[in-house]
């Protein structure tokens, strides 16, 4: 299982590899975008719960980028079933379904950890150090966790890239601006909290906010973040289980 795991994370990583510098400029421009426009434009004039708005802002930013970059991995997915038609030669490889699962779920884990590299070095030269503690690197291993599990699971079921972009559309964009990652949840009516509360990426965006403040989160959080990952990778299997037949 092992080594069917790291040949997909290995093959995986050779494509990052190759890709390096345009993946790094894309993950750069709208974490920079955000900062300039929502953060450094407001400058100290705004205040969220004692913290500068860019202070408040950049854990969001964190919280938002490992969710849409490790969840990206459906898109290469894709690529590989629909054009290259790669999904069929892990067919007939002796690759367990798990074995594929862990790898691509890996990858995309990969991809979001180097986008929180970039997200904490463009904070730096915005002034702005986050505590980056045990606690905080563990809510956003989670987040990943379960964005990347949930990708490899719609990879599989839909049919065409119109359907990535459409599920895209309607639940992982609405969800990284509703998540928390821009404003404080507990200022909306209590009905809409109800529903935020339902989002895995609410709970993170609030371990990570608490955690890089130096504070210890509420470990509720961790437990949700946890069972919905289990979820998504049991669901995931299952997706993959089917298109391989």
């Amino acid at each position: 299982m092992i080594q069917g795991c790291m040949a997909i994370y290995y093959r995986e990583i050779m494509i990052m590899k190759r890709r390096l510098p345009k993946m790094i400029a894309t993950m750069s421009v709208s974490p920079l975008l955000y900062l300039i426009a929502f953060g450094y434009a407001m400058g100290n004039n705004v205040r969220v719960d004692g913290h500068t708005y860019l202070e408040f802002l950049l854990p969001g930013l964190v919280a938002m980028s490992s969710m849409t970059q490790a969840f990206a991995i459906a898109s290469e997915i894709n690529i590989a079933r629909f054009y290259w038609h790669i999904f069929e030669e892990f067919q007939a490889a002796p690759i367990s379904n798990i074995s594929y699962v862990c790898g691509e779920i890996l990858a995309g884990m990969t991809r979001a950890f180097m986008s929180i590299i970039i997200i904490l070095i463009l904070g730096y030269f915005f002034g702005v150090s986050l505590s980056c503690n045990l606690l905080f690197w563990l809510a956003i291993i989670l987040n990943s966790f379960i964005f990347a599990s949930l990708a490899v699971g719609m990879a599989m079921l839909v049919k065409s890239h119109a359907d990535q972009a459409m599920f895209s559309s309607f639940v992982i964009t609405p969800m990284a601006f509703l998540g928390g990652t821009l404003f404080p949840v507990d200022r909306l009516p209590l009905w809409a909290q109800k529903i935020l509360f339902l989002l895995p990426l609410t709970h993170a965006s609030k371990a990570i906010r608490t955690a890089s403040f130096g504070n210890i989160p509420d470990y509720s959080s961790y437990i949700i973040l946890f069972l919905t990952g289990v979820l998504f990778i049991i669901a995931s299997f299952m997706c993959v289980n089917r298109a391989r037949d």
